[in-house]
This record gives structure tokens, sequence and C-alpha cells, in this order.
């Protein structure tokens, strides 16, 4: 497989994956596919924008015959389907754009898949196809929030327990990928449909199809409505950091590098029909996250350690915020090697330093200039 659609490439994980597979892989032509909504921003891939290998299409995936027709002039033989929309809060106050996207869009690439494929003879039945000879391949990447909600099973630590303790768990389940789903929000319950009908275009047509769920991603280039970037940015300005009920939520976190080395691995050696779970390991409640995020832009500002806690204003808890989640990730490390790269101060480290070094960037999106 050499020409590949990349779905959503001007997002936040979308951009990464193209940077890694462009720069990686010069022997493939590596198509974005983005709308550039809200969330999509080519300032994203500048650094790539002029190699060779790199091709932009602006298209809506909901336009199935234009879509098509990206199939057919680039002869595309694999996709990462990226494109979604992703932020709960919006999906609550807005369903109908979340079914519209993330089902209807996601059935829109599958079908132009299936059609291009089946006219092309690259869908061979599956019986033929091995992981080295497969003519194509649909990976469709999920989130860990079709699972629903765990409990927590431990106390909640101290702030100075926590900063011993890094990402330890707060209970003793984690989702596996053979968990049945249970979605809370307008955005999960969008997302396990599209993941349902992946997985009903391997079983009823013979495509080719890979599923992974990831934890909560962070790290550069990520939109400023989601909770690190936005908290980042409002230190940096002194505004009030939100934080939902009483910050007591668990989230597991994922460096987004770590995230795209994942997809190259199982894009290239996972088996087909196969879901995978990715998840980073680390695990902290919100209001310790914050902390830390407060902490760390502080020092690296020169200001007064802790002098951003005054900032923090706590509002009304979220409608169905689920209380924990936690990603097993033991298949994709026992099957493939992967690993996690960084624990979460690492991380956090380099991406507060990043958002600080880049203000330009983050202004553009916060006075809504990179849409001009």
């Amino acid at each position: 497989m050499k020409n590949i659609l990349i779905t959503g490439g001007a997002g936040f994980i979308g951009s990464h994956t193209v940077r890694l597979f462009v720069g990686k892989y010069p022997q493939y032509n590596i198509v974005n596919l983005d709308k550039l909504t809200y969330a999509g921003n080519l300032a994203n891939l500048k650094d790539v924008e002029n190699c060779d290998n790199y091709h932009f299409e602006r298209c809506d995936i909901c336009d199935f015959e234009r879509v098509l027709a990206i199939f057919r002039q680039y002869d595309i033989d694999g996709v990462i389907h990226l494109a979604a929309e992703s932020h709960v809060d919006r999906s609550i106050t807005e369903p109908f754009a979340f079914a519209q996207t993330n089902i209807l869009g996601t059935l829109s690439v599958l079908q132009a898949a299936k059609t291009y494929w089946t006219e092309s003879g690259k869908m061979q039945s599956l019986d033929a196809d091995t992981d080295n000879t497969r003519r194509c391949l649909f990976y469709h990447v999920s989130t860990d929030e079709v699972y629903g909600t765990l409990q927590i099973a431990r106390p909640h630590s101290t702030d100075n327990d926590r900063d011993k303790r890094g990402g330890t768990p707060f209970g003793d389940t984690f989702f596996k990928e053979t968990d049945k789903y249970d979605p809370h929000s307008p955005y999960s319950a969008s997302k396990a449909s599209s993941d349902h009908f992946v997985r009903a275009f391997h079983d009823t047509y013979g495509m080719p199809t890979i599923v992974t769920n990831c934890s909560n991603n962070y790290g550069p280039y990520q939109f400023p409505e989601k909770l690190i970037p936005l908290c980042i940015n409002n230190i940096l300005h002194n505004k009030p950091l939100p934080v939902y009920g009483k910050g007591e939520n668990v989230r597991d976190w994922l460096y987004v590098e770590d995230h795209a080395r994942a997809i190259d691995l199982i894009f290239h050696k996972g088996r087909v029909a196969e879901t995978y779970n990715i998840g980073g390991s680390n695990e902290w409640r919100n209001i310790d996250l914050i902390k830390v995020i407060i902490k760390t832009t502080d020092r690296i500002l020169g200001r007064p350690e802790g002098s951003s806690n005054k900032l923090i204003t706590y509002v009304a808890d979220r409608a169905g915020h689920d209380l924990r989640y936690a990603i097993d990730s033991t298949k994709l490390q026992k099957e493939l090697g992967w690993m996690p790269s960084l624990q979460f101060e690492a991380g956090i480290e380099k991406t507060v330093k990043w958002y600080i070094d880049n203000q330009e960037w983050l202004n553009d999106i916060t006075s809504g200039k990179y849409r001009s």
C-alpha cells in the first residue's frame, strides 16, 4: 500500500499522523483530506506542505461523490480515518452535527473505499489477505469513550501523594477490546455507531478493516477548547481555569506523538478485523492534572510557583460526565511491541513549552485569525 488517504489530517492527531507518514515514508503518497472546519488548521502542517509526497484535498467526508473521485484520482489503497467532531461539550449542544460527521461521514468514506477497491480489484478475499500481502486497508481511529465509564476503586490521593505516584491507576478495572459498548454522550454514541459500521463493512463485504480506541491525547497543535491547551492559554492570560464539579473525574492521558507511532505500527503490522486499545497508562484526576499544568507553566514563565492556583474556578458538572476512563493496552504491547515513550510530567513539560514558544499559533486560533 503506497497511496494513503488520511482524513482529518489538518486536525490535532491527524496532523501528527500526516507529519510522521510524510517524513518516514518518502515512497508513499500521503493525501490529506480535510474539510477545514473550526478545528482544522493547515498551519499545523507548514513543515511538510511543500514535500513532494504530500497532497491536500479540501473536502467534506459526507460528500460521497467527491470522496470517491479522490480515491480514483490518487489510486488510494490505504485509509487512516481520523476526521470527526470530537469535543464532548459541543456534542451536548449540537448532536446533529456529530451524527452527520461521525456516522454518515464515516459511512461515506467506507462506501467510497468499497466502491473503488472493488472496481480496481484491490479488495481480494480475506482468505488471501495476510499481514504482508494486503492490497487495501481501512483503519478507523476511535475513542475509549465508547466503553462508557469505570468506577474509582482507590481513595483520591493528596497533592503530595499524587506528585510521588505519577499516573498510578485509580482502580483495578480497565477498558479491554472485548468490553461491551456503553456510550453516555452524543459524541461517544456517534463514535460507537461509526465503529459498528466499520466492522459491518468487514463482515458484510470482506473489507480489510482495523479499529483502534485511544485514551485522551495531549500535546502540540491541540485546539484550545480542550482541557490542557485551554489551561495553558488561560494561565498565560490570567483567565479562570474552569473545573467541572469537584475535579474528581479521572482520565488516562496519551502523548499525541506516541499515538501517531501506534497508528503507524498498527497500520503496517496490525491484524485485519482486530481492535487495538491505545492508552498512556497515565491516570490523573482533573484537579491534580490542572495543578501540574499550573506548576509547570508558572515555573517556565518565571512566576512564583503556584501563583496561578487562584485562577481555578469550579463550575457546574457536565451532563453525563463519565467518572473514569482507563485503557488496557496489553494486546498492543504483546502483539506489536508498542509502549508509550513519555510519562505525563515529561510530556506536559514538552507541551507547555511548545505552547509558550508558539503563542502566535495560539493567538491566531483564539482570535479566529487562522480562518481568514
